[in-house]
């Protein structure tokens, strides 16, 4: 292998690619081939700078890890383009191009396959995409095999941040799931103004997840950046659920405050532009209130800041996620909302540079032997176990 590089610029060389794909993917004498997969856009969903400049690094990182894919025990590294799915975690188009260049959109793409063939052929996938695919890319690689590195709005601005100690961040985001696995349940102290908001998520009949980064076993995928600990609330399928209370989440200079009951946001209890909006949204498509996550990410502590991409946002600290939860083991699939556009997991970061009106107070799990709490004012009062 090569030798391991000390510094990511804004573009990545030959050899730190090949040591990313190796540090993340530790790649297996079965493994024969890497896919890269971007979407395009198309008349419905315009393309913008970021999003063709993170096709452009797709390009990029085929042309330079294809002649070297023998350095990985690889046979070969491909490009497939499929067009966009309009939706964050939507479920992808069946069919892909393969390419050896960018057209301008998905109206250009060439002579397609089926996608299902890219995830029976390529044991290693990485996804730079404008929507997230990591629903749909968990959902398939546990039906294929396959290992899978989703990185959507991924920007150059994010490279230092695939150059941290993965080992350490996956011990830290391992041990959060261990308190969330043990864990009945978690409470939240919010503080808008001067108005505290308390907010229970039910832990109980749920398994955490770890996303460090480090994605060796077959049959999974994640993030990359990477770094949180993560688990879907109990969402009540087979007794009420225990979730419940007044989350508050900021919009540019509105906060929306949504009353949450059996793990469903069932009301909007503010009254401001965005809170109209936002009450619209849970009565045209309810599936959107069910709360799907309680994230914990590791990456604040280590210097990185926000980049306004929740990609890397939610690997900093605290986050909340409505919608769509089956993916992560949860009960909510695409089947429960309207049509497939309209399927949505999006997170709410809870970092001063994204809700400076929210504050977290503090968060505190509920174990067998009693109370501990995690977070005050945002920060970690757990100590880490030793590297």
């Amino acid at each position: 292998m090569p030798t391991e590089p000390k510094v990511f610029f804004m573009d990545l060389s030959t050899d730190e690619l090949l040591n990313l794909v190796d540090r993340v993917f530790k790649p297996r004498p079965d493994d024969k081939a890497l896919a890269i997969l971007v979407d395009f856009p198309d008349q419905e969903v315009p393309d913008d700078p970021n999003w063709a400049d993170r096709r452009s690094l797709a390009l990029d990182w085929f042309e330079k890890l294809g002649p070297a894919a023998g350095r990985l025990g690889l046979e070969k590294v491909s490009l497939f383009g499929y067009r966009n799915p309009r939706a964050n975690n939507a479920d992808l188009p069946e069919r892909v191009s393969l390419l050896t260049a960018l057209p301008k959109s998905a109206d250009d793409l060439p002579e397609q396959s089926p996608l299902t063939s890219v995830f029976q052929q390529y044991q290693i996938l990485i996804v730079p995409s404008k929507f997230s695919a990591t629903a749909p890319m968990k959902v398939g690689a546990r039906r294929y095999g396959f290992r899978a590195a989703t990185m959507p709005g991924f920007t150059r601005a994010m490279i230092p941040a695939l150059a941290l100690d993965y080992q350490m961040i996956n011990r830290r985001v391992h041990q959060l799931k261990e308190l969330v696995d043990t864990a009945e349940a978690c409470d939240f102290v919010f503080k808008v103004g001067e108005t505290s908001h308390r907010l229970t998520l039910d832990l109980r009949f749920r398994t955490g997840h770890a996303s460090g980064g480090v994605i060796t076993e077959p049959g999974t995928a994640g993030n990359l950046p990477s770094g949180e600990a993560y688990i879907v609330p109990y969402e009540g399928e087979n007794e009420p659920s225990r979730s419940e209370g007044v989350l508050p989440v900021q919009f540019g200079g509105d906060v929306v405050l949504y009353r949450i009951e059996n793990n469903r946001a069932v009301e909007v209890l503010s009254d401001n532009s965005t809170s109209q909006t936002e009450r619209e949204a849970l009565q045209a498509e309810p599936a959107y209130g069910n709360i799907a996550e309680l994230g914990l990410g590791v990456l604040g502590d280590l210097g990185i800041e926000p980049t306004g991409v929740v990609l890397l946002d939610e690997k900093l600290g605290l986050h909340i996620a409505f919608g769509r939860s089956e993916h992560f083991g949860g009960q909510v699939g695409p089947e429960d909302f309207s049509r497939p556009e309209k399927v949505v997991h999006i997170d709410r970061v809870y970092l001063p540079q994204l809700q400076p009106d929210v504050r977290v107070v503090e968060v505190v799990l509920r174990m067998p032997a009693g109370p501990l709490t995690l977070m005050r004012d945002g920060v970690y009062q757990i100590e880490w176990a030793p590297e």
